[in-house]
Parts: C-alpha cells; structure tokens; sequence
C-alpha cells in the first residue's frame, strides 16, 4: 500500500535528533515557557521572515488570539465583518465565529482555489474590518493583490498558513504578509510536530505582547492578569521537537515539488483535472505542496479504484463548512464553485519519504483509470 502519508517513516528520519531534544527537556525539568519556546519562536520567526514568533498550543487558537487580541486592543468589536472563502476548512470560520465576529464567505478562484480578489472586494461593506487569507493546500493566496486591497480600505489581513509554510511569493514568506498569521504545526503539516502545536507570526510589537499575555492566562507577569485570557501554550518538548524538524523543512519542500512535478507532467487523463500545468509550477514558488489536489466527476469511484489498485487517497474537503451542522443557519446558502470543488476534490498521496517509484505507479494508475460505463 502506497500511504498517503507515512508519518511514522517522517519523523524515523530525525528519530535520532528528535530522542536528543526530547532528552534535553527531560532533563532540564522545565517543561513549559523556557529556553526550547524561545528558541523555536526566534528561528521560525527568521524562518518566516517576521520579527515575532509566538508559540500556541494549536492552529486553531493561533487564528482564535489573533481576533482576540485585536478585540482586546480596540481594532475589532463584536459584529465586525471578516471576509473569508467558503471553500476553507471549519478551523478558519471557527476562529472568527468564536470571536462574535461575522464571517462573510466569498467564492474561490476556479483555478488556485484561494480566495478570489474580485469576490473579495465586491463582499466589502461598512462593516468589513478585516480579510482572514487562506493559503490553501499549501499555495500563497494573491497576497500583493489582498494586501493592495486591504490598504485601499483599511482593513486588516490575517493569513492562514496552516498549509502553507515556507510557500512565498516574490521572496516573502506565507506568515509575513499579512498584519498577523496563523500557524498550526499538527503532525500531517509540512512543518509538523508530534501532537498539536500552532504558532502566530507578526511584526507588530504590540499584537504580539497582547498575543503572549492572552495565550497565559492573560498574564505578562506571574499572578497578574491584564485581560481575560487562555491557556493555550506551546510545551518545550514540541518547540524542541519543531526546532529539529525546522532544520530540513525546505529540503522537503523540495521534494514535494519534486513529486508534484512528475504528478502535473506525468499525468495525462481526461476525466482528470490537475491544479497547474507543469509551466505554471516553474513560477510558482508560492508552493509547497501540503496537498497534492485533483479534481474529476468521477471522484469516489477514482478514490476505490486507487485504492484497490494499493494507493490510499485522501478528501479534503468532502463537505463545505456553510453544509455542516454547526453552521445551520448557512444551511440554504448557495456557493455553487465551492460546492461542486468539496464534490470533486481528491488528494493523491504527497510526502517527504514518498518515493519516485511509488509517485510513478500513482500517476500510472490515474491514467489507466476509465469510469465505469466509459470504456
């Protein structure tokens, strides 16, 4: 079986360094706020490019304190419109939602997927105060055009780059775009940990002191509490561990371009969509893979097929977040791209440890694939 993802052959390649750190923490005796959060926080910080790094317990609170935080400094109240894509995964409608704020989800481009800057600025009201990006599958959005927009009409831009780090466009980082961005290092992430973990970044002094209190309590100083606060840390045994894995994350960001690339040459079906053409990817250092998303009509039975031909595939994601349950009143809305997307989306497998052999059997496989009653 060719895995989706092999977390355990992942992190088998650090084994030796990862059991170092994990020893380190063991015996320093201090397992929260110490010397391995600092120094995860200062190198991701210079990874990303920004001046601020703050460790959180996950991706969700790290676009959760976000909003708090610019509540809690005056830049947002209750009611605020934040424009976001519909075609998102919940977590990033989850933050704005939990903040009291209005999520107005807009359509997504029907090429990258991400957010689509001409819907964006036409969902734009007196209410708008802040744009939530999301670099989905592991692609920038459009972040000159979002951030050009965002000047024109004073908003702020929070990037979710869940997906996305290390993707850049024109030398800049995912994470250094935007006013602030939202990290989560959950272990299928291209930097992942090995449990939850998240991450801010931002060059804002003042976001980022108000980020570091709210994350404790809502404490700068042991037993005093400027504002209603969390408890969402990042622990010294998951800094030490990200602080490794940092190490090689651009090495295998290359090596899931490598396997993209044989993916979008390679694969040649015409009940098969594929997310760019091999000249597009040349220019597109803006990605770095965390998914590797096709799109035909004929998905579930592809998914079957792949998967009885010894290829485990992935959905992400099958229902769009204004379809669940906990967004009922969203019920009746129409999204019609996002929909038909959350209908024929299909991940194939996409991993540091996958093997070009293994990438070739895949592509051979979809374009051997016919849908039943079309052969």
């Amino acid at each position: 079986m060719i895995p989706f993802l092999d977390l355990k052959k992942v992190n088998q390649q650090y084994q030796d360094e990862l059991k170092a750190a994990c020893n380190r923490v063991i015996d320093s005796g201090w397992y929260i706020g110490g010397q391995e959060l600092g120094t995860f926080e200062q190198n991701f910080a210079t990874y990303c490019g920004t001046k601020f790094a703050i460790g959180v317990a996950n991706g969700l609170d790290a676009l959760i304190l976000i909003l708090r935080a610019w509540k809690e400094l005056g830049k947002l109240q209750d009611g605020d419109e934040v424009i976001v894509p519909a075609n998102t995964y919940i977590a990033s409608i989850l933050a704005i939602t939990a903040n009291n704020l209005k999520a107005v989800l807009v359509e997504p481009d029907s090429k990258s997927l991400n957010i689509s800057v001409e819907a964006l600025e036409q969902a734009i009201t007196l209410k708008t105060k802040a744009i939530l990006a999301v670099h989905l599958y592991g692609q920038l959005a459009d972040m000159p055009k979002i951030m050009q927009i965002a000047k024109q009409y004073n908003l702020l831009v929070i990037e979710d780059s869940a997906q996305a780090h290390g993707a850049e466009i024109k030398g800049i980082r995912a994470g250094n775009w935007g006013d602030a961005s939202g990290f989560s290092f959950y272990p299928g992430k291209n930097l992942g940990a090995l449990g939850d973990a998240g991450a801010v970044t931002t060059n804002d002094i003042e976001l980022a002191n108000m980020l570091k209190a709210l994350r404790n309590y809502g404490s700068h100083e042991k037993y005093k509490n400027l504002v209603p606060g969390v408890n969402s840390r990042l622990d010294e045994i998951q800094a030490a561990m990200l602080d490794v894995k940092l190490t090689y994350l651009d090495q295998e960001t290359t090596h899931r371009r490598q396997i993209a690339s044989l993916y979008l040459s390679k694969i040649k079906n015409s009940y098969i969509t594929l997310p760019l053409s091999q000249t597009e990817v040349r220019e597109y250092k803006q990605h770095v893979w965390h998914l590797f998303v096709l799109q035909t009509k004929y998905r579930d039975e592809l998914q079957q097929y792949l998967l009885e031909n010894g290829v485990q595939t992935l959905i992400h994601y099958p229902i769009p977040p204004h379809k669940q349950q906990a967004y009922k009143e969203w019920n009746d809305l129409s999204f019609p791209l996002t929909e038909k997307i959350h209908q024929q989306v299909l991940s194939l497998p996409m991993g540091p440890t996958q093997t070009l052999e293994e990438t070739e059997k895949v592509v051979e496989l979809c374009n051997s694939f016919i849908p039943q009653g079309l052969d």
